[in-house]
């Protein structure tokens, strides 16, 4: 069966709203133990009980079951409560806890509170365990071609461990800490894309976020049901006739120069990674190819695209 729009925004922005939804709502965040760190109020992620539960009695750690709260009690300063995650979870990945952590990648993704202020890095692959906002950017490169507008699509190479074989934005990768947003964008299109640097310092256009709280599934490997709420930073790229977008990389196979149609047929079809759906829905909307004449769902899959998450961001 065809996928609409917004079966496409649901398969990725999955956790229940506050309005509209509140028993559902209600028994989710029941569900789950919220993340905290020592001296702040704000919940910062939800854990599933059994990640943790692995927390109890460790050291720098606090377990609460009565309120469902997991506090990170070492350190005072971002640096030294950075490095009492990174010795949990290091100790964790060494005794094969979880799986996410067999995909180890060596990059650290930021945690923030209510006043944008640094609180700990923590290990990308382990950022799911905790359930807290992360951010990456994505970029849309496309061309005009006899009048008509073409969108580059890459495919995901198929030895890839999470979503292997499926659709792709043109450009995407997560933002390490420190890092901004536009500097990230213009790494990850030489590596993954082959595009010259002055290329993209000179054309890639800033056109805002996409918001959503993703539930993993198998597909995205390790744990399923893990929390991931996400903010990508959404960029477009009008590239001359003459330039190919490259594979950089071994994480893409090929790029393919599709219309409009092809890349909605592709949608409909569940062949794109979930949040590389959102972000191409969030093109059409901008470019005015989807809009309310022609989508009934259009406020909600626009109103979607761009969740309040309820945890604090930068």
């Amino acid at each position: 069966m065809a996928l609409t729009n917004l079966d496409l925004v649901a398969q990725c922005d999955g956790f229940p709203y506050p309005d509209g939804h509140s028993d559902r709502y209600l028994v989710s965040i029941n569900t789950y133990y919220q993340l905290r760190v020592a001296g702040y109020n704000n919940a910062l992620g939800y854990m599933l009980p059994s990640v943790a539960e692995v927390f109890r009695g460790i050291p720098n750690w606090s377990l609460d079951d009565d309120e469902r709260i997991l506090t990170l009690t070492g350190g005072s300063t971002a640096e030294e409560r950075s490095k009492a995650v990174e010795t949990t979870l290091l100790a964790m990945r060494e005794t094969g806890h979880f799986k996410v952590l067999n995909k180890w990648r060596d990059e650290l993704y930021p945690v923030y509170g209510v006043g944008k202020e640094l609180l700990f890095n923590v290990e990308r692959s382990a950022s799911p365990l905790f359930g807290v906002v992360t951010y990456g950017v994505h970029l849309t490169a496309y061309t005009r071609k006899d009048g008509e507008l073409k969108i580059w699509t890459p495919r995901r190479a198929r030895t890839k461990q999470t979503y292997g074989g499926m659709l792709d934005n043109a450009v995407a990768g997560g933002i390490a800490s420190g890092e901004s947003p536009f500097e990230s964008l213009v790494r990850e299109c030489g590596e993954e894309a082959s595009l010259d640097e002055e290329l993209v310092r000179s054309r890639a256009k800033a056109c805002g976020t996409v918001t959503y709280w993703y539930v993993r599934d198998e597909r995205a490997g390790g744990e399923t049901n893990l929390m991931q709420p996400e903010v990508q930073y959404v960029y477009d790229i009008e590239l001359p006739e003459d330039v190919m977008p490259k594979p950089g990389d071994d994480e893409v196979e090929e790029f393919y120069l599709w219309s409009v149609e092809e890349v909605q047929d592709a949608m409909r079809k569940g062949e794109f990674k979930p949040n590389c759906a959102l972000v191409a829905l969030d093109f059409l909307v901008r470019h005015g190819i989807l809009t309310s004449e022609n989508e009934r769902d259009y406020i909600e899959i626009v109103s979607r695209l761009h969740r309040k998450l309820e945890f604090p961001t930068l």
